[in-house]
């Protein structure tokens, strides 16, 4: 299998090659290429077990109050939220936010160890003590979400099979543009999306800041991507680009699916007592492609964020454009500039750090920068 490898920044031996690590030139061939994202972890660090970051303590009343904005709840506005009387809706409101809070947990635990999965793979010093960087502050978004949740609801939900086979996919592959593409573009995209969208939409303050504050470290991570696809992308042959094209533009179709399909949620449902084939039903008569570009033209819309992201880092040509188009103006998600929405948020996140800890400020320099 090609590694398609356009920079040496991202040459990588077979996982079960330790020997290679021990090759002595190797040490002293070092990029430099994320040395500022490596130094700028000290302005947003965070501890989610020091209650001078964030109190999971803090009380909010599930039974009573829907925790996101339930506007946001596609299965309330369709036939589903007739069925219902008031307390009904704010469980399964509330039961659709552990469903997204999980795999937003599953997603870290992926991210984790795909981080981890790079250290065993990736020759450059530079590289490895990046991914090794990027595994511990993984490590300490999978405590936080996990905190979050046994806080107001004791345990989370199983992983749906789109996004657990996606996720075992990723931290399997031997290879290093699928594992970049797939977790610090396309999943670190929508992660970025969804939090700002949370950031954004949850009534319950304790979610913000969670949000917020895992959010300071995910906008590094998303960064590791584009310089990836920076040094990547222009070099690549027609064949290899759209090798890497197409392998996107199907994992945007399950992250979409996985996120979006009541059938990958039946317990949901049947929590509030409806038939989970019923509702599955219900919602696919709602749904319309006017409908979701509408939601999509929120600049927090999670699968937003991801578009534009391979969008700006060249991915996405006229081969695969209506895949995406289907959702969103592609013109005029081309014509933005290359900030993400998130990136205001972690700012402000990193400032609230760096009265915790002090810094050099470099953190949110280099993602003013941007």
């Amino acid at each position: 299998m090609d590694n398609i490898t356009k920079d040496p920044t991202y040459n990588a031996v077979d996982p079960h090659d330790f020997p290679a690590m021990l090759d002595t030139k190797r040490y002293g061939e070092r990029s430099t290429a994320f040395d500022k994202i490596i130094s700028a972890t000290h302005d947003h660090f965070w501890d989610p077990l020091d209650k001078k970051y964030i109190d999971f303590d803090a009380p909010y009343d599930i039974t009573k109050d829907y925790i996101v904005n339930p506007n946001l709840n596609g299965d309330l506005k369709t036939a589903i939220g007739d069925k219902l009387d008031e307390g009904q809706k704010v469980k399964l409101a509330n039961l659709d936010t552990l469903w997204s809070m999980s795999s937003i947990l599953h997603g870290e635990q992926g991210a984790l160890s795909l981080s981890a999965s790079l250290c065993h793979i990736l020759r450059d010093p530079g590289a490895q003590e990046y991914a090794a960087n990027q595994t511990r502050e993984e490590a300490r978004h999978v405590t936080a979400f996990s905190k979050y949740i046994h806080a107001r609801w004791g345990a989370p939900a199983p992983v749906g099979p789109a996004l657990g086979n996606l996720l075992n996919e990723l931290v399997s592959s031997p290879l290093v543009w699928k594992k970049l593409v797939g977790m610090q573009m396309l999943i670190e995209g929508l992660a970025m999306g969804a939090f700002a969208s949370l950031y954004k939409e949850a009534r319950d303050p304790l979610l913000r800041q969670t949000c917020q504050l895992v959010m300071t470290d995910e906008a590094f991570h998303h960064k590791f991507g584009k310089i990836w696809a920076d040094r990547t992308i222009p070099h690549l042959s027609k064949s290899e680009h759209e090798q890497i094209e197409d392998w996107a533009a199907q994992v945007f179709q399950v992250l979409l699916y996985n996120l979006g399909s009541p059938d990958q949620k039946p317990w949901i449902y049947e929590a509030v007592g409806l038939d989970p084939a019923w509702c599955q039903a219900a919602v696919m008569e709602a749904i319309t492609d006017a409908d979701i570009r509408a939601d999509m033209q929120d600049a927090t819309n999670i699968f937003r964020v991801l578009i534009k992201t391979l969008l700006k880092a060249g991915i996405i040509t006229d081969r695969t454009k209506p895949v995406y188009a289907a959702y969103i103006d592609m013109q005029e998600l081309y014509n933005e500039g290359d900030r993400m929405v998130g990136d205001d948020i972690a700012e402000e996140g990193i400032k609230y750090l760096l009265g915790l800890n002090g810094g050099t400020q470099l953190g949110r320099s280099l993602l003013a920068a941007e």
